[in-house]
């Protein structure tokens, strides 16, 4: 399957003849910068502008909103996503009742600690770029509730959100009677999603799991394609102490005789994951063996990549996104879309090279290292743990270089915050501490005190208003002459960076 949409190949100008333009029109800037920002703006010229989806705002109409927001109303009713009952039961009793709509398309299932959204993100790019209609659900949001629900890259708008919610609210109604507890927010956007990619019709569905994978809602699928991102420590007191024990559970994803993509993991996880798989008959491809990063250079806006492929070899990949964990992402992303084609199995060769250039360009991952305003530059980041939050710390002390860089810090109270804050302190120069408006939030004056242990009381300012927090932070990377080069960070929390970008004006 080599070329299995001839007519996606993008007709341009000569490469060699762009860049050389490119490069020209540089002259007055350094030399060996303008050959690296050519060569990335030659590959974005190859590859079209990106297509990606910005996250949606509040809807323009007064009566849309309204009706938007009586929705979240009834749904925030519900249990939250960290209030569990580990059963399939309700959501198999709702699929049961709308006629099995997940059943209707093969999917792709993702589960993991870190990387899956943008994994996600990934995938459907790739996938849209053959001419799939793909439908994706990812969770939490960042701003706005119908970003779990994407249709051809795009999150559901708001009309076509409020429709879906109403389209299975008596079926709802009906299993909540049946049932010892009620369907949770998480199991309701589940079966709205499941539902809504069989009403489209979708070509292929791409789904990460809310929490673990055995008893997640989103588990009464059958993917042909089960991808788990790297493993570490987190929702502990949920899915086990241990790398193994949320192994095990994670596992739960990894379907009879399906395809197991399995990022770099720890000893412990991979041995369970490779037990689960013999169970199940699953073929497995591990990242480092029969595929992953060959290799990865820093370009202007993101950074350029060789995969090795489960088919061959992908050289000149750009990718808009800052990492080295991203790199690693597109690597997992590229071998699932792979799988899911059949490439390194039933089918010989490799994927359409230009296809793949051309999705890779266009992907975004909104609160994931995103730069949202300049002088003083200032990155959001969404990393809640301690291993996100090293990949993070990595990433930027990789791709920005600031003199100084200043930390504003909100999370949530069932976190790892101390191994959080640990993996922070050596890129922060000062943090300000502030909490975002979640019930989850942890108070910012006991965040404050776990972070004076790590930082010591002179680096350590406190804010509770996240916009107090940001002017802070702002204003001590400004401060001085001497710091011209300095930078803010905002991170902690989804929820924390998702409000952050409304304060600053990004939509």
């Amino acid at each position: 399957m080599s070329e299995p949409r001839p007519s996606d190949r993008h007709d341009a100008s000569d490469p060699d003849e762009t860049f050389a333009e490119i490069v020209d029109e540089a002259t007055q800037r350094d030399p060996d910068l303008a050959v690296i920002e050519a060569g990335s703006r030659t590959l974005r010229t190859r590859s079209g502008p990106p297509q990606g989806q910005d996250v949606p705002v509040r809807p323009a109409d007064p009566e849309v909103d309204k009706a938007l927001r009586a929705v979240e109303q009834e749904l925030a009713g519900r249990w939250g996503e960290t209030k569990l009952e580990p059963s399939v039961a309700r959501i198999a009793a709702l699929m049961d009742v709308l006629g099995e709509p997940q059943r209707a398309y093969p999917s792709i299932h993702i589960t993991g600690t870190n990387g899956k959204t943008s994994t996600a993100r990934m995938i459907e790019a790739l996938l849209g770029a053959f001419d799939l209609r793909t439908g994706r659900y990812t969770s939490p949001h960042v701003q706005s509730i119908t970003e779990r629900i994407s249709l051809d890259g795009a999150p559901m708008d708001p009309e076509r959100f409020i429709e879906a919610y109403q389209d299975i609210k008596p079926y709802v109604e009906m299993v909540d009677a049946q049932q010892p507890y009620r369907l949770s927010f998480f199991e309701v956007l589940t079966g709205m999603a499941y539902a809504a990619f069989a009403d489209t019709p979708v070509d292929v569905a791409v789904v990460e799991v809310g929490m673990g994978g055995s008893w997640d809602a989103t588990n009464v699928i059958d993917a042909s394609v089960a991808v788990v991102t790297p493993i570490s420590l987190d929702h502990t007191d949920r899915l086990g102490a241990t790398h193994a024990e949320i192994a095990g559970e994670k596992a739960g994803i990894i379907k009879q005789g399906a395809t197991v993509i399995l990022a770099q993991q720890p000893v412990d996880a991979a041995q369970v994951m490779l037990k689960k798989a013999v169970e199940v008959d699953a073929t497995v491809a591990r990242e480092g063996m029969e595929f992953g990063v060959v290799s990865r250079e820093i370009a202007v806006g993101g950074q350029l990549l060789t995969l090795r492929g489960l088919g061959g070899e992908y050289t000149e990949i750009f990718l808009p996104l800052y990492g080295a964990h991203q790199a690693h992402n597109a690597a997992v992303a590229l071998a699932a879309v792979e799988a899911f084609f059949g490439i390194g199995a039933e089918q010989p060769g490799a994927l359409d090279i230009d296809t793949v250039r051309r999705a890779f360009a266009s992907v975004i991952s909104p609160g994931r290292l995103e730069v949202v305003r300049s002088s003083p530059t200032v990155v959001l980041d969404a990393a809640h743990n301690p291993a996100g939050a090293r990949a993070t710390a990595d990433g930027l002390s990789e791709a920005f270089g600031f003199s100084r860089l200043i930390g504003v810090v909100g999370a949530s109270g069932d976190k790892d915050v101390k191994g959080l804050l640990e993996a922070f302190e050596p890129i922060f120069a000062e943090v300000v501490i502030t909490q975002n408006s979640s019930g989850r939030a942890m108070d910012a004056d006991e965040l404050a005190a776990v972070a004076v242990e790590v930082f010591g009381n002179d680096r350590v300012q406190v804010e509770p208003r996240l916009d107090d927090a940001l002017e802070a932070a702002i204003t001590l990377a400004e401060e001085e002459d001497e710091y011209a080069g300095a930078g803010v960070l905002v991170t902690g929390s989804v929820i924390t960076v998702g409000e952050a970008r409304l304060l600053l004006g990004r939509h």
